[in-house]
């Protein structure tokens, strides 16, 4: 079995994963089995500027936030300082669970790739400068690529990997379910355990295991300590899965999304991390303001959760 892998026994957690781990693990049990984090996606429709979504996350009682680092940038490129942001969010007593990015870093095109590396480590250094230890490592660029050597991404996903030892920041292998390349549960799983590292982890999502055909039962045969952070959101019945958009997505049961299996899956192999809500949907968006739509979310979060362990 690789060194990082995850199936069976689980990744074995390094050093640098540790550390993070410790510094975001409160005690949880099955009344209160998991973190909740906004993912700043739900809101993205406001054009909040960071600060602001920060504010909307801890009036609405979130424990955590993932913002997006094109808005951390953006922030800073207008003069606001990140220092400054990094105080407030720990005054307001939350934690940056995670952060959302789109470096190139899976691309085969070596000119490419190196640039997505740079902008990888441009984009760790900001999570790093607000207080923040991991960040999002999706299949940006490979969305529409067929036929890519899985081997290649474990090696390149292993590079970003020691790349985030260096910057302090923890790299999560994400799947994005309509993607041709890391879109199967399956794919993601294979790279994590071929990355031969000991910090390999994963960034799932409830809608993206949908979309993309894998069956939640793969949950299973995955050791919840090797995720940090669950992406969750729910969908309805139609459109069909072959159609279905992220705009679809739903708050946590309003739709289909089998939840209450999820959930206790999700606890059984061990995971006690954070559930972000990642939702897109214009309806709210053009509807409710952007604390409506936060506490929404976390109040049908939780309600799901206690359903499922009642």
């Amino acid at each position: 079995m690789a060194h990082g892998a995850c199936l069976g026994a689980g990744i074995a957690m390094g050093s640098n994963a540790t550390a993070v781990e410790a510094q975001t693990t409160k005690r949880t049990d099955r009344n209160e089995p998991f973190r909740y984090c906004l993912n700043t996606a739900t809101i993205r429709g406001k054009n909040l500027p960071l600060d602001k979504e920060i504010d909307i996350a801890a009036k609405a009682g979130y424990s955590g936030i993932e913002p997006w680092t094109g808005n951390i940038a953006r922030f800073a490129e207008q003069g606001g300082s990140l220092r400054d942001i990094k105080n407030r969010i720990t005054d307001l007593g939350l934690t940056v669970e995670s952060a959302i990015g789109f470096p190139n870093w899976i691309v085969d095109d070596e000119e490419r790739r190196a640039k997505g590396m740079k902008d990888m480590q441009r984009d760790m250094d900001l999570v790093r400068q607000i207080g923040g230890h991991r960040i999002a490592a999706p299949p940006a660029g490979a969305h529409g690529t067929t036929g890519m050597d899985l081997q290649n991404i474990a090696t390149r996903y292993r590079a970003v990997l020691e790349l985030g030892r260096k910057m302090g920041v923890l790299p999560q292998l994400e799947i994005w379910g309509s993607s041709k390349t890391l879109g199967p549960l399956g794919e993601a799983v294979y790279v994590t355990v071929e990355a031969g590292h000991p910090d390999a982890c994963l960034l799932l999502d409830a809608y993206h295991i949908y979309k993309s055909g894998s069956s939640f039962e793969g949950l299973k045969i995955i050791n919840g300590r090797a995720m940090h952070v669950f992406h969750l959101n729910d969908y309805p019945a139609s459109p069909p899965r072959t159609t279905i958009g992220d705009g679809d997505r739903v708050y946590p049961g309003d739709g289909v999304a089998p939840l209450t299996k999820i959930f206790t899956t999700l606890y059984e192999t061990g995971f006690r991390g954070a559930l972000s809500l990642e939702l897109f949907n214009r309806t709210y968006w053009n509807r409710d303001d952007a604390l409506t739509i936060a506490r929404t979310g976390l109040q049908k979060m939780r309600a799901a959760v206690q359903k499922a362990f009642t």
